[in-house]
């Protein structure tokens, strides 16, 4: 099993989720959250200048079966893709073990 981060545009969330959706992957969770990124460059609106190194965007935590693996990454690759600035970031790491609570089952059956 992998678990999978995403870190996201807000504005392509919906997006990422009807990809995700699309191919199986129905299950995972999400958070906003607040980060610093490589842009530095600030915005004025209304003759008032602001900063845009808090950047706000949106993470994903998904764990998939090997199988799911790659389809997975490509549908968050392809759907939160702009091409700017900002796009975001995916992180695969291992999972040992995983177990559902109500039935106490575990491994790969877990996730089902």
């Amino acid at each position: 099993m992998k678990k999978i981060e995403a870190i996201i545009r807000k504005s392509k969330f919906g997006e990422v989720k009807e990809a995700l959706h699309q191919i199986e992957v129905n299950f995972f969770s999400y958070w906003d959250v607040t980060g610093v990124g490589n842009e530095k460059q600030g915005h004025v609106y209304r003759g008032v200048s602001y900063s845009t190194s808090d950047i706000q965007r949106r993470y994903l935590s998904i764990v998939v079966s090997e199988p799911f693996l790659e389809r997975t990454v490509k549908a968050i690759l392809d759907a939160a893709y702009t091409g700017e600035v900002g796009d975001g970031k995916v992180f695969v790491s291992p999972v040992d073990e995983a177990y559902r609570i109500r039935t106490k089952e575990d491994g790969f059956e877990s996730l089902k």
